[in-house]
């Protein structure tokens, strides 16, 4: 088969090129344009600036900070953001010490606000409901039939469980009668334990709850729908944010666009559940769909809400003093920052 013949104009573009290639002002002018290519891309690699998070755990709501850095969005705020796991007192010290600009104790930093007035501000929260549930045995039917029984912790003095103590009390139980706490420390013992009939019942944490309830467990009750209280809440120091209100802000503004992105895009934010927290596409599904609807998408919860933290806090502190919201709530940057998200139409 006969080639046909190349249009005048082509030939004399392939002969241009040609010549051009050959000559010495072509390979410099390339050199001289990938060189200014590479110090834009090293002056916006340094105009990046480095900021460290301390999660204390790699539970479900954890993932707006992965995506947030592979979407990008940290990045288009000027940061470069680091995730490090840090138990959740040390993640608090840390923050003052200057060694995280940002953790997600936000709890541990209001008892620290509460009990020594420490300068934390409580930034931003993911969820507006508690993801911690109470299990029972499958024979159990109801939490009144917890009265008299042994019931898992994973600690005696938590937020969770002062939390799952109201809940009982709704329920006609006087828990520090009637319930036998045992504290079985973290991780998924209390499941364990409940599994292996070693108690009757759970306070569960979102890991528990999708290793129990499969295994035959029964729910008694989700918590985060019995009590106003919020879960997954960030903390910084008045310092950062008198100091960098920019960095802040970016970080908000990034960490709400994430949030926004897990609840339109199923699928993604699954694949990043099992990738970070070692989930399979089983659980991982199951978590995202039962528990999408918790993610707040302005990063804020009412004063309500606050109160209701601070009196909890108040409980395991054993302190008959309280404090305004003020003290230890700064939701100024998530409202703006959802502002303009709303106001610019930004979508995932």
């Amino acid at each position: 088969m006969s080639k046909s013949p190349l249009p005048p104009f082509f030939k004399e573009g392939i002969r241009q090129f040609n010549a051009s290639i050959g000559s010495k002002n072509f390979w410099l002018r390339t050199l001289v344009t990938v060189a200014a290519s590479c110090k834009l891309f090293a002056a916006d690699a340094a105009a990046l600036e480095t900021v460290n998070i301390a999660l204390s755990n790699k539970n479900f709501q954890m993932i707006l900070y992965p995506i947030a850095q592979e979407r990008g969005y940290m990045q288009e705020e000027g940061i470069d953001l680091r995730v490090i796991l840090a138990r959740a007192e040390l993640s608090v010290q840390a923050t003052m010490a200057g060694s995280f600009q940002f953790n997600m104790a936000g709890t541990m930093a209001v008892v620290n606000v509460m009990k020594g007035g420490a300068p934390f501000k409580v930034i931003l929260a993911t969820n507006d409901k508690v993801l911690s549930w109470i299990l029972g045995k499958p024979e159990i039917t109801s939490l009144k039939e917890l009265k008299g029984k042994r019931v898992a912790t994973s600690g005696v003095a938590n937020v969770t469980l002062i939390m799952a103590k109201q809940v009982m009390q709704k329920h006609g139980i006087d828990p520090d009668r009637d319930i036998n706490f045992i504290n079985t420390g973290g991780g998924s013992n209390g499941v364990r334990a409940l599994m292996a009939g070693a108690v009757d019942g759970v306070v569960a944490s979102t890991a528990e709850r999708y290793i129990g309830v499969p295994a035959g467990l029964r729910e008694l009750s989700f918590i985060g729908n019995e009590v106003k209280n919020s879960w997954g809440t960030m903390a910084t120091t008045d310092q950062l944010i008198q100091e960098k209100p920019k960095l802040v802000a970016g970080m908000i503004k990034a960490s709400l666009k994430a949030l926004r992105f897990i609840r339109k895009e199923r699928d993604a934010t699954i694949a990043v559940a099992m990738k970070f927290a070692g989930l399979d596409k089983n659980i991982a599904s199951r978590m995202y769909d039962d528990l999408v609807g918790t993610f707040n998408q302005n990063g804020l919860v009412d004063e309500e809400t606050q109160r209701n933290d601070i009196e909890v806090i108040r409980q395991i502190l054993k302190t008959p003093d309280t404090i305004p919201v003020q003290r230890a709530y700064d939701f100024r940057f998530a409202r703006e920052a959802d502002r303009q998200l709303t106001q610019s139409g930004w979508r995932p």
